[in-house]
């Protein structure tokens, strides 16, 4: 069963999450305890978590939020879109849940928003996962990357096929095919009349973006007082040696790797990722 769940961000935005587990029979979600908070990276959205959330609500209460600008989530023309909104959102999340504390398992910049919630917050996280996600500075080259790969997409797509071969083979960026991530791409794509369009806009992800790239966040890493697990794929985005060095700055943090993983470590490899996570949560949350 997936039960969708509004809430309503700090500044009035309206948030959609996903609850992808059968809710308790007497409607007590707050006493189903440990609560697990998923948060998908720039670009991504809730349903992304459903194989991970599946297999974590046969234990815990696993829900699942569309971030502003993303899935069914509100879309502000001007945002905000910086990380003071997307952290405030993510606390109203976890306070109109119910479950509060809970473990926060974010992917990319939602591995960033969670880690600077649990600084901001240590109250409201029990536990944190952190994949695939840097804490250095990635710099104002990358943003005009990115911009440039923007430009670069063949939108519209005349079919769905068509996502998945450009995202998953074609684009430039790629080293090598990887399938996993053309069905990621097509998640994120709606029809309309001229053909397949993302369903964020991409303005919006620059804008995003923009708002953390240029700056590092070590400082709050380092704040983050909770047991913390980093994930990385060996070829994902974030290197070893600044992955363990993330885990030497936080106070409880523990490393794992995944391999032949990209930078999409839950879509690329579900079992390794698995095999990473479910020990982390076992040795951290109650039964």
């Amino acid at each position: 069963m997936v039960r969708r769940i509004d809430v309503t961000g700090a500044d009035g935005v309206r948030l959609v999450a996903w609850e992808f587990a059968d809710p308790p029979k007497d409607g007590r979600e707050g006493e189903r305890a440990p609560g697990i908070l998923l948060l998908h990276g720039l670009m991504g959205r809730a349903s992304h978590w459903s194989g991970t959330a599946r297999w974590l609500g046969a234990r815990h209460r696993a829900v699942a939020l569309d971030q502003r600008g993303h899935g069914r989530s509100d879309k502000p023309a001007d945002g905000p879109f910086d990380r003071d909104a997307y952290v405030a959102d993510a606390e109203a999340a976890v306070e109109q849940l119910g479950a509060a504390p809970v473990t926060l398992i974010g992917h990319a910049m939602g591995a960033l928003t969670a880690w600077q919630l649990a600084a901001r917050r240590p109250d409201l996280v029990q536990a944190l996962i952190i994949c695939d996600m840097r804490a250095s500075a990635l710099g104002a080259a990358s943003q005009r990357e990115w911009a440039d790969w923007f430009k670069s997409w063949p939108v519209p797509f005349a079919t769905l096929a068509d996502v998945r071969k450009w995202f998953g083979e074609d684009d430039p960026t790629l080293e090598r095919p990887r399938p996993a991530r053309g069905e990621f791409y097509a998640e994120v794509m709606a029809e309309r009349a001229d053909g397949w369009r993302p369903v964020f806009s991409r303005r919006q992800m620059l804008m995003a973006r923009e708002t953390w790239v240029h700056d590092a966040h070590w400082e709050e890493l380092a704040q983050v007082s909770c047991p913390t697990l980093v994930v990385r794929g060996l070829d994902g985005e974030l290197g070893r040696a600044e992955a363990q060095e993330m885990v030497r700055v936080l106070p409880q943090g523990v490393y794992a790797e995944v391999s032949d993983a990209s930078h999409l470590v839950p879509w690329d490899q579900p079992d390794g990722w698995r095999e990473a996570v479910e020990p982390f949560l076992e040795g951290v949350l109650p039964a």
